[in-house]
């Protein structure tokens, strides 16, 4: 059977594929982790821990002798990245309640659920797209996205933006692993091998987890919501991003729309920061699944887009123009 190949075929199915049997797990038989306890209760419930493993691997694999050019297109977009997720958050705090919006329409939407939909960027999606639009250089600049991977950026933006505060250890114990192994990984280039071949494998295990902390019941409640949530994340960070690209990064606006995505990560991020801080907990899970669906739209919509505008402004620089063709 070719189940690797079948998931692949998913926009970001090693990640979405065991969150959606994790959610089935916690929908029909919640008490499945107590009951079968020891290994298989850790797989069920040990989100944290394996995200610390995983944090510490993608630590690893950060090279710091990295370009001149990459460092500078991949720096832009991180800081623009983060730049608008923070603005978002100040707008957000003044418009939604701190328990996020509980009925109508847009019930379950939250400043977290923004956040974590805005602050990190798909480096694989990002990485595969610029690959074929894009230069080795552009393709490269996905070196420095790892930094917006978990959730400390999250908490960055949430504590800047006076809605929450976290202890200076929080900060620390977020972030630690991942500096250890970047400074392991770039102490011994066999480590950094040796580590960052785990990155990949993790993924599955702790999405399989996140999704035991899920009800299928919250996704039917908030599917269209989160299509719209994508589609806006598009939008509002695609648009500076493509302006950072082309004036601060010397590139054409391509390498911008193509970081617009959502990170499959980022969906363990309000579970995470939940975690530190329970006035986060009533809104943790319907942020969960807005964000899992953001995943799924930028997923499909980015390569899309990205390939007209990469196609779009090649045409301009030809005489004849090209048809455009996707």
């Amino acid at each position: 059977m070719k189940i690797k190949q079948a998931i692949d075929k998913i926009p970001g199915g090693l990640m979405l594929v065991p969150l959606f049997l994790g959610a089935l797990c916690h929908t029909f038989s919640p008490g499945a982790g107590k009951y079968f306890g020891s290994f298989s209760n850790g797989l069920i419930t040990g989100t944290v821990p394996i995200l610390a493993v995983w944090f510490f691997c993608m630590g690893t694999g950060i090279d710091i002798r990295a370009t001149g050019t990459v460092l500078r297109k991949s720096g832009t977009l991180v800081v623009t990245k983060i730049a608008v997720a923070w603005l978002v958050a100040l707008i957000a705090v003044r418009i939604l309640p701190s328990s996020g919006v509980e009925t109508g329409f847009f019930a379950g939407l939250s400043v977290l659920a923004l956040i974590a939909a805005m602050d990190m960027t798909n480096g694989g999606l990002y990485a595969s797209i610029m690959q074929q639009y894009g230069t080795k250089e552009e393709a490269g600049a996905f070196v420095l996205m790892s930094i917006e991977s978990g959730p400390l950026m999250t908490m960055l933006i949430l504590g800047g933006s006076g809605i929450a505060t976290f202890e200076p250890r929080l900060f620390a114990g977020a972030v630690l692993p991942f500096v250890i192994g970047f400074i392991l990984g770039n102490l011994d280039h066999d480590l950094r091998e040796f580590f960052s071949r785990a990155t990949q494998t993790m993924i599955p295990f702790f999405a399989f987890a996140l999704g035991n902390t899920i009800d299928l019941a919250v996704i039917t409640k908030t599917g269209l919501l989160g299509i719209l949530l994508g589609i806006a994340v598009i939008i509002v960070t695609g648009i500076p991003l493509m302006l950072a690209d082309k004036f601060i990064g010397g590139g054409n606006g391509t390498a911008g729309l193509a970081a617009s995505s959502t990170a499959g990560a980022a969906v363990t991020n309000p579970l995470i920061i939940a975690e530190m801080n329970p006035d986060f907990k009533p809104v943790a899970q319907a942020a969960t699944t807005l964000v899992a669906t953001s995943v799924i739209v930028t997923s499909l919509l980015v390569p899309v887009l990205t390939a007209w505008w990469a196609k779009y402004t090649k045409n301009k620089t030809e005489w004849p123009p090209a048809k455009i063709t996707l």
